[in-house]
């Protein structure tokens, strides 16, 4: 139930990320830069969209596992402080949420770590490309709920666990994203309306993050996830 749990956890971070202020409107740029199309010829050409977005979220998935297999590794390493890296993994949860919330915004966190790409390499293997500089130079308000994944992995019992929740971080961004490339047009009508409520994702997100940090600097984690399996009933139990 706590793995389920985390997993939940990790996918709906992703999807948060997605919806991040400083992501969410370059959306579009990404999905013509990677494709090379028009939003005229996306329409049209929807499988050459989809095969760039799937390279693409392949690239950055890439590195979002290795980030999760060396959390989860320096955790299993560490198995003897497992209780004291959650408390401290709470506290930088906590600050993280923090900053969602503009409490605190300290100066490193607020510069940018992006790779400038003036001329995206040819083909699909060139979408992989971009989708590892995304991944590995991702910006200020993806960083802080990407942190706190990572600090989740890093109290899971194996390498193998902690990998496998930035994989359900990775399809929480992945998903949408080539939800998008295909039907660009539909985002661009969507994210007209959604726009006004941009601010409510960091404040969601801050929130979330600084449940789920009381949760670990106080070791409740387990015990939610505990509180959960005993509300669920029997018969979903048995199918799950």
């Amino acid at each position: 139930m706590l793995l389920r749990l985390n997993f939940a956890v990790a996918f709906t971070a992703g999807l948060l990320s997605f919806l991040s202020p400083c992501v969410l409107p370059l959306i579009p740029s990404y999905v013509g830069f990677i494709t090379g199309l028009s939003t005229e010829e996306l329409q049209v050409r929807r499988g050459t969209a989809l095969l760039h977005a799937l390279w693409f979220v392949a690239g950055f998935s890439v590195i979002f596992l290795a980030l999760g297999a060396t959390a989860s590794q320096l955790g299993s390493f560490l198995l003897r402080y497992q209780v004291w890296i959650g408390r401290a993994g709470g506290v930088l949860v906590l600050a993280f949420g923090l900053y969602l919330l503009g409490v605190a915004r300290p100066a490193f966190l607020m510069r940018e770590r992006r790779v400038q790409l003036a001329r995206k390499p040819l083909g699909y293997v060139g979408s992989a490309v971009v989708g590892v500089a995304f991944g590995a130079a991702w910006t200020p308000c993806i960083g802080p709920i990407l942190g706190a994944i990572l600090t989740l992995a890093a109290t899971a019992t194996s390498v193998a666990q902690g990998t496998a929740l930035l994989a359900m971080y990775a399809l929480g961004l992945a998903v949408p994203f080539v939800l998008t490339a295909v039907a660009l047009d539909r985002f661009l009508t969507w994210f007209q309306r959604f726009r006004p409520y941009l601010m409510w994702v960091e404040r969601v997100a801050g929130g979330l993050l600084i449940v789920l940090g009381v949760l670990l600097l106080t070791d409740r984690f387990t015990l939610l996830a505990g509180y959960l399996q005993k509300l669920t009933p029997e018969s979903l139990k048995s199918r799950l």
